[in-house]
């Protein structure tokens, strides 16, 4: 029975990963991420591959977020990235944006 429901809440979990993983790439499309990124070739701002790599290893998902939010620039080049409210990505949206990002 044990081993019954430790299956059952890992293929919750994997379910529920994919989900939020099809809604951050629906979410990266719908807010218009994509006409300045690419998954994996710079256009007018980074890759999403490129981002993912200077960021391996360290939690900077609420920094990314606070980046999107506010805009700047720097980090990669001096072009700038506007800033995102919540008008054009909500916050769950942006979350699940990131989480593709960062796994690009």
């Amino acid at each position: 029975m044990k081993k019954m429901n430790l299956l059952l809440l890992a293929s919750f979990l994997a379910f529920g990963s994919g989900a939020a993983f099809a809604d951050g790439e629906a979410a990266l499309t719908k807010s218009g991420c994509m006409a300045c990124h690419a998954k994996d070739k710079k256009l007018v701002g980074p890759s999403f591959k490129d981002i993912a790599a200077k960021y391996k290893g360290k939690d900077a998902s609420a920094q990314l977020f606070d980046k999107v939010r506010k805009g700047g620039s720097g980090v990669f080049e001096p072009i700038p990235m506007s800033p995102n409210g919540p008008d054009k990505i909500a916050d769950q949206d942006l979350k699940d944006a990131i989480a593709v990002i960062l796994k690009s």
